[in-house]
């Protein structure tokens, strides 16, 4: 092993219906899980990025948790160093400029002509989620210029925010005052800066906290538009405080789940009261609207 290596990547390959409670054990000890098809239909390998290398019986402790829960066998670890690489200069080298629906998004390295009738949003991807690449940000982009065609919401509500692109989107769409918020300080701070990049500093308004429960959510009114791209787990458990801040009439984006998990999605939006909409389906992710 390479002592130099700045991350650790650990990883185990578990059956198909106990991914989400290894992405639940790994999460305490990573920056970043991530999961992916290690036979089709059949099983997952749940990866997580570290900074430092997990004590080992603690990470033991916690896998064999969640194999008892589970019913299974404890999986095999694997753990090995990832060579210090500068990600956010090769993402942005690799991040070239793309169209969804209506919006052409480009990093700040992209000099030619932008088209013409296009709303532009231009972003540096790999300092926070979100560049519009992704399958669940671009069916949230889609589905706000479909909303676009029929409302026009007074106020807008982007809950993990990221990179900001949903609410630069969403402010350079209507015109209207955007509050976004995220639990994570740099991607507040990524926000803002985005925000100001774009020109639209005075309709972005972002803070740090949890949710529905950060104190910017909490001084306003209800939204007329609320979006949501995090995962299924957190959408499922915050459905009952979407619904207490959407205005009666008002439709929420949810996004950040692969196509299994959007029926359960659907139903605890459903259980508080909301309806389907729309669903947009793109490479396997799937984004939902909901009305109240």
């Amino acid at each position: 092993m390479n002592s130099d290596a700045t991350t650790w990547r650990i990883g185990v390959v578990v059956p198909d219906d106990a991914v989400d409670a290894f992405e639940l054990a790994l999460e305490p000890f990573c920056v970043a899980v991530s999961r992916f098809v290690a036979v089709e239909g059949k099983t997952w390998r749940v990866e997580g990025d570290c900074t430092d290398l997990p004590d080992p019986e603690t990470l033991s402790d916690a896998l064999a948790r969640t194999a008892r829960l589970k019913g299974i066998p404890v999986p095999d670890l694997s753990c090995f160093p990832v060579a210090a690489r500068d990600w956010v200069f090769e993402t942005q080298r690799a991040f070239p400029p793309l169209s969804v629906a209506r919006y052409f998004i480009h990093g700040t390295h992209f000099s030619d002509d932008v088209p013409v009738g296009r709303i532009t949003i231009a972003l540096d991807a790999g300092r926070a989620f979100g560049s519009g690449e992704h399958a669940s940000t671009a069916g949230c982009l889609t589905a706000m210029d479909e909303i676009a065609g029929r409302r026009r919401p007074r106020r807008i509500l982007d809950v993990g925010c990221g990179s900001g692109i949903l609410s630069i989107a969403a402010a350079k769409t209507w015109h209207r005052r955007v509050v976004a918020v995220d639990n994570d300080p740099i991607a507040v701070r990524v926000t803002r800066d985005n925000a100001r990049l774009n020109g639209v500093t005075a309709y972005v308004r972002a803070g740090c906290g949890n949710g529905y429960a950060a104190p910017v959510v909490r001084t306003h009114e209800r939204y007329d538009l609320i979006l949501a791209n995090i995962l299924a787990r957190p959408l499922c458990r915050m459905a009952r405080d979407l619904r207490g801040h959407l205005a009666p009439g008002g439709h929420a984006v949810l996004a950040g789940f692969i196509d299994r998990d959007w029926r359960r999605v659907l139903s605890a939006h459903e259980a508080v009261g909301l309806r389907l909409s729309g669903r947009i389906v793109r490479d396997g992710w799937t984004t939902l609207v909901v009305r109240l």
